[in-house]
């Protein structure tokens, strides 16, 4: 044989499927890190079960990975519908088309041992499963992943995976020998036989695609001087902590948001920190806030039912002035909801979730680049303004993994010692600059700085106050940081023309959809932009003007809103996603909203077809006017 046809591509998106704990995330990790060590840039998003021990051979098992490689360095998102897909049983496979992942004409590569199954159930399922797709399009290969294991191993459950990754090394065109030092890397904690078997059954995956399949896909990467990263976003949130020279992290395991933690336990001690594995939610918060009142630059890291347990203590931290850094990996909820489903719906709970008027800073991290840069300014502003942080992630960032350049570690901000000189005589620990609300920060134990420090409302000198004209000033003062704090941020950049007839407004892991949605817009004559908001507490100035330049304003968020057509449903009782509240309360401008929670990150394709639907609608909106104006004349 000659071997596959090669078709030469600039991008491509595949995903790779299994049940729960038969290895397709370790095949996932594997292939992507083949393809960043090759050059090509990535994004990643994990498929994740929703319980912890689903029945095996069902769609509710599916785990995996999808993995969009490109020629280009930079992809911002995980694309459209799958193009390629690895799946290790029909039921895995039938999972994807329910979550309308794949494309119609997608390529299938499928272990083959359902089809002979001593089950009949399971004969009949495979065949059913497949011919559903034949009838959609797709091109079918079934590939014997059990049998060919079994040659080189006593269990496939085993292997299987590594054979696979070497069959989609083979699929892509990828160098062998890049392969062997990746897996060699990914289980150098093994045995040495472990860690072997894993690299011949690789191997014996590729000599197998090179033989068996038709076509192979070539996707090429531009070489550059500058060093790439690969990592996931809760991996790049730990290492930026540690950049960041925070001392200490209390947290509650939570998913998913544990990960994080991990990460920052194999390595936080290393340099001087600290991660304390607290009984609770609320004590996580509490040693953290109690830490950073001793003087200590801490941090808490959770999802939404964490953070509805900090309620109490978040409050707290306001009141006193204590600096500190939540980082919120949001989830889908409420109560438990999708625990390991993205959704953006902690927005409205980050700025309103404690008791009385407690205004916090938000911010919100768009792609798992700036995970690694926004704790070095969530640490900067909780330090300098004496405030809560509040650091929205959510389940896109935190799973999927992202080339980027490497860090200069040596240009990281090195934040001074606190200042422990003795503090000037008659200093109280709220002297409020009346036009900043600033104030100087006492550490217990620093002379001359002793203070009271208390929940109840207080005067400058601390000590709890009751009347109406010292809790208004209280108030003020915490509240005009916000403002102080406003006037030092840049309005956001417009992605597009300037001015249109439709402008979308992001926040968090959308961006990347939303500018690729609105590229491809763009190219086909729309008027449309975008601009994204990292900021959303304090909102960024300059809103007003960006806004009136657009007929028409959207957001696009991943959480709730009720559609204009669903019962009940009228512009006195509907609900808007939450970054639209906030618009329309700012700006007093009629904001509408595309909002959803499918369990997964939006395809730019979808924002597009949403484009369209909305200028559609704007056009047709328009003429019945301009007939009835007609008639009446």
């Amino acid at each position: 044989m000659s071997g596959p046809r090669r078709i030469r591509l600039s991008e491509h998106t595949l995903e790779i499927v299994s049940d729960a704990g038969e290895g397709a995330q370790k095949a996932a990790i594997a292939f992507a890190q083949l393809c960043a060590n090759s050059g090509n840039g990535l994004w990643t998003v994990e498929i994740i079960p929703s319980e912890i021990r689903p029945p095996p051979h069902t769609t509710g098992s599916a785990s995996g990975n999808r993995i969009r490689l490109a020629e280009r360095a930079r992809v911002t998102n995980a694309g459209n519908r799958a193009d390629v897909v690895l799946a290790f049983n029909e039921m895995a496979l039938l999972s994807r088309l329910e979550a309308g992942s794949l494309a119609d004409e997608v390529l299938v590569l499928i272990d083959d041992q359902w089809g002979t199954h001593d089950d009949e159930e399971y004969r009949l399922s495979y065949r059913r499963v497949l011919e559903k797709f034949r009838e959609r399009g797709a091109t079918i290969v079934e590939v014997p992943l059990e049998k060919q294991t079994l040659r080189h191993a006593a269990d496939a459950q085993q292997g299987k995976n590594m054979f696979a990754v070497g069959i989609l090394c083979a699929l892509y065109s990828k160098d062998l020998d890049l392969l062997d030092d990746v897996i060699r890397d990914i289980f150098r904690a093994k045995d040495r036989e472990v860690i072997e078997l894993a690299v011949r059954l690789a191997a014996a995956g590729h000599d197998y695609g090179l033989t068996h399949l038709d076509r192979c896909f070539e996707i090429d990467a531009h070489p550059t001087d500058v060093a790439k990263v690969a990592m996931n976003g809760n991996t790049a949130l730990a290492l930026g902590a540690v950049a960041a020279g925070f001392e200490i992290c209390s947290m509650y395991p939570i998913t998913p948001a544990t990960s994080a933690s991990h990460s920052l336990s194999e390595i936080f001690e290393d340099f001087g920190g600290f991660v304390h594995q607290a009984e609770d939610e609320i004590a996580a918060i509490g040693v953290a806030l109690g830490a950073s009142y001793a003087g200590k630059t801490a941090l808490t890291i959770t999802s939404g039912p964490g953070m509805a347990l900090k309620t109490e203590f978040q409050g707290l931290a306001v009141m006193t002035e204590t600096p500190l850094v939540i980082v919120d990996v949001q989830r889908g909820g409420p109560s438990t909801g999708l625990p390991t489903k993205i959704e953006q719906s902690d927005l409205l709970h980050a700025l309103y979730g404690a008791p009385g008027d407690a205004p916090k800073v938000v911010i919100a991290p768009s792609t798992i680049e700036e995970c690694y840069y926004v704790l070095s300014l969530a640490r900067k502003i909780a330090e300098e303004f004496r405030m809560l942080v509040i650091v929205l992630s959510d389940a896109n960032l935190a799973t999927g993994q992202q080339l980027f350049d490497r860090p200069d570690v040596s240009q990281a901000p090195r934040r001074p010692p606190l200042d422990l000189s003795p503090a000037k005589p008659g200093a109280l620990p709220y002297d409020w600059d009346p036009t900043t609300g600033l104030s100087q920060r006492l550490i217990p134990g620093q002379p001359g700085g002793t203070g009271v420090t208390t929940s109840l409302n207080h005067d400058r000198d601390g000590k709890a106050c009751y009347d109406a004209e010292r809790n208004q000033r209280g108030h003020a003062m915490r509240s005009r940081k916000l403002a102080a704090l406003q006037q030092t941020l840049n309005p956001p950049s417009v992605h597009g023309a300037p001015e249109g007839d439709l402008l979308l407004v992001g926040w968090g892991s959308t961006r990347g959809a939303i500018e690729e949605a609105v590229d491809l817009a763009r190219g086909e004559g729309l008027s449309v932009s975008s601009i994204h908001i990292q900021f959303l507490s304090p909102l960024p100035p300059g809103l007003h003007e960006i806004l009136s330049r657009f007929g028409q304003i959207v957001t696009v968020e991943l959480n709730y809103s009720d559609d204009w057509n669903d019962p009940l449903i009228t512009k006195e009782n509907r609900r808007y996603g939450q970054l639209a509240w906030i618009l329309r309360a700012a700006t007093l401008q009629d904001i509408d909203c595309i909002a959803r929670v499918p369990g997964r990150p939006y395809m730019p394709v979808e924002i597009l077809e949403e484009i369209k639907r909305v200028l559609g609608d704007r056009k047709q909106v328009a003429t019945p006017t301009l007939t009835a104006s007609k008639g009446v004349h």
